[in-house]
């Protein structure tokens, strides 16, 4: 993600996440700092298609968000941006991943469930909007033999 790409960010994130969105400043802010890492997915005319975001801090990488455009979701470009969070995971040494969803969110459960994902726990009452739960979800070592081989057979079912 690079400056010029958060107006059309902050468009997919109010259209995904209503009026509890990230502001501009917000974007601007993460791209700024060190521990952040952004992605951005675009068609080949450069339409946005969707967003992700993660913190490396020490061995652990936070996602902070990921959003697919309504109108591009069920294409892959979820797991897309997923694989970019982990593919740079490993060129930075980072050894496990967690996020938090909300509860509601089976599309958003489902995929990270199947990247190999588990829930470790719950934020009771962590979305201020509507008081919603979130699931606290979490990797194990991504170096460890049984996250790779998840890993790559998705890496390679989406090249197919």
């Amino acid at each position: 993600m690079e400056p010029s790409d958060v107006g059309e960010v902050v468009k997919l994130e109010e259209l995904s996440y209503g009026q509890h969105h990230w502001s501009k400043e917000s974007f601007y802010n993460e791209l700024e700092n060190n521990l952040a890492h952004y992605y951005c997915a675009v068609t080949d005319d450069n339409t946005l298609t969707g967003y992700a975001g993660c913190w490396h801090i020490f061995e652990e990488a936070h996602i902070t968000t990921l959003s697919v455009h309504p109108d591009y979701r069920q294409r892959g470009i979820a797991q897309k941006l997923l694989f970019s969070i982990i593919d740079d995971c490993y060129k930075n040494k980072i050894k496990y991943i967690t996020l938090e969803v909300r509860e509601s969110n089976i599309a958003a459960i489902s995929l990270y469930e199947k990247n190999g994902f588990k829930s470790i726990g719950t934020r009771k009452g962590y979305y201020q909007d509507n008081n919603e739960n979130a699931l606290i979800m979490f990797t194990e070592n991504i170096w460890y033999e049984k996250f790779k081989t998840i890993y790559n057979k998705l890496h390679q079912e989406q090249k197919v």
